[in-house]
């Protein structure tokens, strides 16, 4: 098994094989919380205007994401797994969209399977790799604003790396670390309404969720988001 770590839009274009579109601050670890928390479905769009278009479509809809971090305007929720552990997701269809996650999902036109990564089900992730075999690994670290490496998904990527190869490494202080560099931001105090400290803690729990979120392109270009159990 080939495994290659990839960044941004263009590594998610350039993906190959089995893809892992990683997000830990926040997209796909907020997916992971929604679904936990109860949501029908959760669809992932690159555009705001599609968001909304999705929202008139679903009537049980709940609008999620962010641009610049900050919840967008018109929006249910920003990309905060605080703010979807205090809402009320039961049976919603949850439209997301964000400056980097979503759009590597939307990007990952060339790869064979597609998967949100995240620290939250990073073992799950690397258990459904393990079973499929598939001959080449694409790891994807969507970076801060997709557009400088961020710490997370890179640390991220080696982690799911290491299970795949059964490596005995501890990542413990490193992902605590965190909070030092890329994650320093969640505990800046101009940056608590939007960002909580919170949102690094729940972002940064490895392995709460036994289940992966599958990528499926619809016919109108966006992404279902499928939570298959490992």
């Amino acid at each position: 098994m080939k495994i290659e770590v990839l960044e941004f839009a263009e590594g998610a274009r350039n993906a190959r094989g089995l893809t892992v579109i990683i997000d830990v601050f926040r997209a796909f670890s907020v997916e992971c919380y929604a679904v936990d928390s109860g949501a029908l479905k959760i669809i992932a769009t690159g555009s705001v205007e599609e968001a909304f278009r999705l929202g008139k479509k679903y009537r049980n809809s709940v609008l999620v994401g962010e641009r610049n971090e900050r919840k967008i305007e018109g929006f249910d929720l920003g990309n905060s797994p605080t703010e979807i552990l205090q809402a009320d997701l039961k049976d919603k269809v949850v439209i997301h969209s964000t400056t980097a996650g979503t759009n590597g999902l939307i990007n990952a036109v060339n790869s064979d399977i597609v998967i949100a990564g995240s620290f939250v089900n990073a073992s799950a992730i690397a258990r459904y790799i393990k079973a499929v075999n598939p001959e080449t690994v694409s790891l994807v670290g969507m970076g801060y604003r997709a557009t400088e490496s961020a710490d997370e998904d890179i640390l991220c990527a080696e982690y799911i790396k290491a299970r795949i190869e059964d490596q005995d490494v501890d990542f413990t202080q490193r992902i605590s670390d965190l909070m030092l560099t890329s994650g320093k931001r969640f505990f800046l105090p101009e940056n608590a309404g939007f960002s909580p400290p919170s949102d690094f803690f729940l972002c940064t729990i490895p392995d709460k969720f036994n289940f992966v979120l599958k990528a499926t392109r619809r016919f109108d270009g966006n992404i279902d988001m499928e939570k298959i159990d490992v």
